[in-house]
């Protein structure tokens, strides 16, 4: 596996595309046409046309790499998808206030669940201890199906039984858990041929009739936890001291805390990052997303999945992220999208632990980013910034133009397209052209 030589790319976001690539070329190690994969028609339409049904064409979204992340003691480039402005300017920016500790990880072995329902049981207690009983038999056969999983050390390894009803228009009802080591997979196909094999002696054993059989996107077994540790000095901004800043960021949390309102709000933050990666990398982000919400709504209250903490003895701010997140570095669109390969070579993410890694440490940093701005200027002004530059750009403007018209809208706070061409026309002596309507 290659590293960055660094992952502090200085004013990257200043430079030009052409050598935005170059400097990542050389940053990450990659071959001089590396970006060829990425260029339009890269995805050609006979691939996509074999990717999903009815295909009329290839949809492109804004590829970019947040910069100045550390995630665990490496310097990692995080290639990101997306269409909103911000997202990737604020992951870097609280990247480089992390910096000096880095993000930390921890993630759990990657086990699914693979669910197997069972209606109409005759008696529920009997059944459920005829399957608990077959255990070893149920996994031993399941695992004759995966041998070479099996082999690499993963592949079946646990069976759980839950009572769901002892009535109702279904009859008694149990389901069968199965949980399921994917490895470097993410592993939905698997894990639901599993299950389809499994089914029929299952509802044999418990007495019932075989229904769903399907793996749970809420893999709380498949979970990943980033930390990260940011001083006063870091979160100082202009007018704003860095313990102000610590309070009101921990402040922010507690409310996330107390509120499913603002926790949603609180979560998207964190989900603009992850799904970022997760869309860059080909995966499946609708999987994730639908996990990470139920999961945090685990208690019954819906919660958030990052929480900050003042340090009790030190002027730092502490935040955690723990989350499920099911990601996978091989199978999939994997085979067949060469910007989801490349976004994986940018980043080095050849292991699903290490994929995983990286997008809780986007999702950290972007919910840091976010409570920060809110806790300070406000989110808006950011948001309003960036829109600046893009309207600039829009109107024709290139080069350093684009600085000097995106700031005279957002000083006046007329962040219009008009406005725009009405900006660059004056500072480039050019006459304003009109849209037609």
């Amino acid at each position: 596996m290659t590293h960055p030589r660094s992952s502090r790319l200085t004013g990257f976001y200043r430079l030009g595309v052409l050598e935005r690539r170059r400097r990542l070329l050389e940053a990450a190690n990659l071959p001089a046409d590396g970006f060829a994969s990425v260029d339009p028609g890269a995805l050609p339409l006979e691939a996509a046309d074999g990717m999903i049904e009815n295909v009329v064409g290839t949809y492109a979204l804004p590829f970019a790499v947040a910069v100045n992340f550390v995630v665990d003691h490496v310097d990692t480039l995080i290639p990101m998808a997306i269409e909103e402005p911000s997202v990737v300017a604020a992951a870097s920016n609280a990247a480089r206030m992390a910096r000096p500790r880095g993000f930390t990880s921890h993630v759990s072995a990657p086990v699914m669940i693979g669910q197997i329902q069972v209606t109409h049981v005759r008696d529920v207690d009997t059944g459920a201890a005829a399957v608990r009983a077959a255990t070893e038999q149920l996994l031993a056969d399941a695992r004759r199906l995966v041998p070479r999983l099996t082999e690499r050390g993963g592949g079946p390894v646990a069976i759980d039984v839950r009572t769901l009803t002892r009535g109702g228009p279904d009859g008694a009802v149990i389901v069968v858990h199965l949980h399921v080591d994917c490895r470097d997979a993410m592993g939905a196909n698997l894990v639901n041929t599993l299950c389809e094999a499994l089914a029929e002696p299952v509802a044999r054993l418990a007495g019932g009739r075989a229904g769903l059989r399907i793996l749970s996107n809420l893999t709380d077994g498949r979970t990943v936890t980033v930390r990260c540790t940011i001083d006063d000095a870091q979160l100082a901004c202009e007018g704003v001291d860095g313990d102000d800043v610590r309070r009101a960021i921990a402040a922010a949390s507690r409310f996330a805390e107390l509120d499913p309102y603002r926790a949603t709000t609180h979560n998207k933050g964190i989900m603009n990052g992850v799904d970022a990666v997760l869309v860059a990398t080909g995966q499946d982000w609708r999987a994730v997303e639908a996990g990470a919400h139920a999961y945090a709504a685990r208690t019954g209250v819906y919660r958030p999945l990052a929480t900050w903490r003042e340090h009790e003895s030190a002027p730092v701010l502490v935040g955690e992220l723990v989350m499920p997140l099911a990601v996978g570095t091989v199978g999939g669109a994997l085979h067949v999208h060469p910007g989801a390969r490349l976004a994986l070579e940018i980043a080095g993410a050849y292991h699903a632990d290490r994929l995983a890694a990286m997008c809780g440490a986007a999702g950290l940093a972007t919910n840091l980013a976010a409570l920060r701005a809110l806790a300070t200027e406000g989110i808006q002004r950011g948001h309003m910034s960036l829109h600046a530059r893009g309207l600039a750009r829009a109107a024709g403007a290139t080069g350093e133009l684009v600085d000097r018209v995106a700031a005279e809208l957002a000083a006046t706070g007329d962040v219009k397209a008009d406005r725009a061409r009405e900006v660059l026309a004056r500072l480039s002596s050019q006459p304003v052209v009109k849209e037609s309507p």
